[in-house]
């Protein structure tokens, strides 16, 4: 029989992944986090317990800033840009039904990360899933008036920096990203410069183990070269296969040479036209995705 601390804690597993996913901005920590969390909760006694999800929520956010704090150096010394660990939604993902689209799109993620540990915590508990700020307060270690201003402070950079554009349906994303890469792989330069932003910016995470641009590459037509010859060159190897799926709520090709997952390119859609790719070919950043995929292998998107 599984024990109460087991219980609840699986309840409220999905919202406790997703608060340590977007302070992080890795699944695979994310996932370390829970277990130390949990082993922590199980020691826990019951009766003193007020507010399950409150002290769960507290208790994750403290580790997850430790975990945060803990890779700060290694972020600073990171080859090239640094983006978040791709997150593949499924049903079976224990985040997918308590992600909310924005939170989770690298976009935001990427944005989130210009913030200290302490603003991004708040910002995260605050905006994302609105905790009180005694809550807050006793997740960070502040006390309520300090993360207000904190909280304030965090939602300006936050809003100064966000995309700003209406949301579009997941179907129509897919659809546009698809054609995107039939024309792409095609050659059709006069299609790709058509579905691209004049200002879409390539950034790719190889973290000095993969092949990537170490700078972002920006503009239509820097894009649609950097695109139609890297599909060109992979083409070319007869064991190349892609594959359509969703991860951080955005259309992603995955790009598999045989069984091995080579690279994740999540597009952002804004009014019809690409504005972003994130190209994480960083192969310790694919591990989450590579699991995910093998468990989900022969389901649509």
């Amino acid at each position: 029989m599984r024990s109460e601390h087991a219980e609840r804690f699986t309840e409220l597993r999905p919202l406790l992944f997703t608060i340590a996913y977007e302070i992080i901005g890795s699944a695979t920590e994310a996932d370390d986090v829970l277990q130390d969390s949990y082993l922590r909760w199980a020691d826990v006694d019951l009766t003193e317990v007020r507010d399950v999800k409150a002290y769960l929520a507290s208790l994750v956010t403290r580790q997850a800033l430790n975990a945060l704090r803990a890779d700060a150096r290694r972020r600073e010394d990171y080859v090239g840009p640094w983006l978040p660990e791709p997150l593949l939604l499924t049903e079976q993902d224990p985040s997918a039904d308590v992600v909310l689209a924005e939170s989770v799109s690298l976009a935001m993620l990427v944005v989130l990360e210009t913030l200290s540990p302490d603003e991004r915590a708040v910002f995260v508990l605050r905006e994302v899933f609105g905790f009180d700020y005694d809550e807050i307060a006793a997740a960070v270690g502040k006390s309520a008036s300090a993360v207000r201003q904190v909280a304030h402070r965090a939602r300006g950079h936050v809003q100064a920096r966000r995309p700003r554009y209406a949301p579009i349906e997941p179907q129509e994303s897919t659809r546009i990203a698809t054609e995107f890469l039939a024309a792409a792989a095609g050659g059709d330069v006069t299609t790709v410069l058509s579905m691209l932003a004049p200002d879409v910016a390539w950034t790719a995470d190889g973290g000095g183990k993969a092949s990537a641009a170490r700078r972002p590459i920006v503009g239509a037509d820097k894009v649609a070269r950097t695109i139609i010859g890297l599909l060109r060159q992979s083409m070319q190897r007869p064991d190349v296969r892609v594959d359509m799926r969703i991860c951080n709520a955005a259309p992603a090709v995955l790009l598999y040479s045989g069984d091995r997952l080579e690279g994740v390119f999540t597009v952002e859609i804004a009014d019809g036209l690409i504005t972003n790719f994130y190209a994480m070919r960083n192969p310790d950043k694919l591990a989450a995705v590579a699991a995910a995929r093998e468990i989900t292998r022969g389901t649509a998107v």
